[in-house]
């Protein structure tokens, strides 16, 4: 992203723009205003990057005017060569970049990948002699007779994966989310005293609860995670092992991660999203051996409905530009600038979890500053640091006003940001949390949203944050 724009890309943006305009003004102008606050803020949210321009602009094409339910060369409607061409590459992409034998590129997200993934592995591991018996040649052709069979083979199954407070993510079984009414649901959190999975304590729950699906993957844990050791748990006790990578992905494209810390070697079936630290589009894509690729491979229509032709597109260019060599010096550039991160925050006297990182996010106990997740998040945000609260392991504020902040370094590596950059927004964050206090509701009652921020360290830090991001533009060469 620090590369100066060719000059047909930016004539690209602005004749877009301009043709926006003619039609809406309003959108164009949300749009420029957009690029203009993502220019001007620092941008921490682990969930979050800048795609390049050749992965935006290939969203914007006439791919999206088509209907392509189905799969690659077995489409519910004709004309789909292109988009089978599309997603091949894609899919080729995808199976080359992370070593996988198998690869599904049509999710609109993250939760319709774990959707699929969920839905493919009840199909895989339905009795085969019982859909013989209700006259079933293929999960996609279902009579009523042969849904009343899979209703009853599917429940009650159950599911263990990470508690949402320990750094889990609501698709993996949280009450409120399909996955935990779609199955009996079970968590496995970390140990209390150091923040880090216990395997033996997940093999323990493992055991006594039986899983059909055994979930790893994250989206709040700052540490790695061994899949070799959940590969066993799972082994031992008829498990399927999923893998949910949405977060870290990039980190396994860019070999950041490899050996037990890869987990496509030893899982059943991965998803992941496009964006996050992978960099691409907005969109999700599950990973599969070649045993589970024939469930997979009827996502639509058993779960999704017509693909967004448009971002597979994307997600091909944007694999495509994962698997150069310097993707790899970026995604090293994340884990390491985290690193500097967590300890910059420490050594300034901010309570981490888990005491680092070695990934690419870190998460700040801001209780030591009398803080509520919602008070940090909402003072940073005033100074012009975007973040997002996030819970701790046991907290006490629950999941809504929560009492930890999450960082991630992704999009600001992409602006350029190194070692040095992040050891002041380190110092930047620290002045904004040590200088906000708790504020008062109406009625006399500590607040746990209210907060005061000490004057005139908004404005101080934001011309702090301004240098840098000078120094560090975003789209160089982009004037709209």
């Amino acid at each position: 992203m620090t590369d100066p724009l060719i000059p047909s890309v930016n004539d690209a943006y602005r004749a877009t723009l301009q043709v926006v305009e003619s039609v809406e003004p309003r959108i164009a102008g949300a749009i420029r205003s957009e690029l203009h606050d993502q220019r001007a803020s620092l941008k921490l949210i682990a969930s979050e990057n800048y795609a390049s321009p050749a992965v935006l602009l290939t969203m914007g094409n006439w791919l999206s005017d088509k209907y392509a339910e189905g799969t690659i060369g077995h489409r519910f409607y004709a004309g789909c060569q292109n988009v089978d061409t599309v997603e091949s590459i894609a899919a080729e992409h995808a199976r080359e970049l992370f070593g996988a034998e198998y690869a599904y590129v049509q999710p609109h997200s993250g939760i319709d990948a774990n959707l699929v993934a969920f839905w493919s592995i009840l199909a895989h591991r339905v009795e085969q002699p019982e859909l013989a018996e209700a006259g079933v040649r293929q999960v996609n052709e279902l009579s009523e007779d042969a849904w009343e069979v899979l209703r009853k083979k599917f429940g009650e199954q159950r599911m263990l994966g990470m508690s949402l407070d320990a750094g889990g993510h609501l698709t993996h079984g949280f009450r409120p989310n399909i996955s935990g009414k779609m199955f009996q649901q079970r968590s496995y959190g970390t140990n209390p005293e150091t923040g880090l999975v216990d395997y033996d304590q997940v093999a323990a729950a493992a055991r006594e609860f039986r899983p059909l699906i055994l979930i790893a993957g994250y989206s709040a844990y700052p540490r790695r995670i061994d899949f070799a050791r959940m590969r066993e748990i799972a082994d031992e006790v008829g498990a399927t092992f999923m893998v949910d990578m949405a977060h870290f992905a990039g980190l396994v494209a860019g070999k950041v991660f490899t050996g037990d810390e890869d987990p496509v070697p030893f899982a059943d079936v991965v998803t992941t999203t496009t964006h996050k630290s992978l960099r691409g589009p907005r969109g999700g894509l599950v990973l599969a051996t070649g045993e589970y690729a024939p469930s997979v491979d009827r996502g639509c229509p058993m779960v999704l409905g017509g693909p967004l032709s448009h971002v597979m597109a994307a997600k091909a260019v944007a694999l495509a530009e994962a698997r150069q060599p310097s993707f790899q010096t970026y995604a090293q550039q994340v884990a390491d600038n985290a690193k500097t991160l967590a300890d910059g925050l420490m050594r300034r006297g901010a309570k981490l979890v888990t005491d680092g990182t070695d990934n690419h996010l870190v998460l700040i106990d801001v209780s030591g500053y009398g803080l509520t997740g919602r008070q940090a998040e909402s003072a940073l945000l005033e100074a012009g640091v975007v973040t997002n609260r996030n819970a701790v392991p046991s907290d006490p504020n629950g999941a809504w006003y929560t009492s930890g902040v999450r960082l991630g370094t992704p999009a600001l590596t992409s602006r350029g940001f190194g070692g040095a950059e992040f050891e002041q927004v380190a110092d930047l964050i620290t002045s904004v949390l040590s200088s906000t206090t708790p504020a008062t509701a109406s009625n006399g009652q500590p607040g746990k949203a209210r907060y005061v921020l000490a004057d005139g360290v908004a404005e101080g830090t934001r011309a702090r944050i301004a240098e840098l991001l000078e120094a560090n533009p975003l789209y160089p060469g982009l004037e709209l």
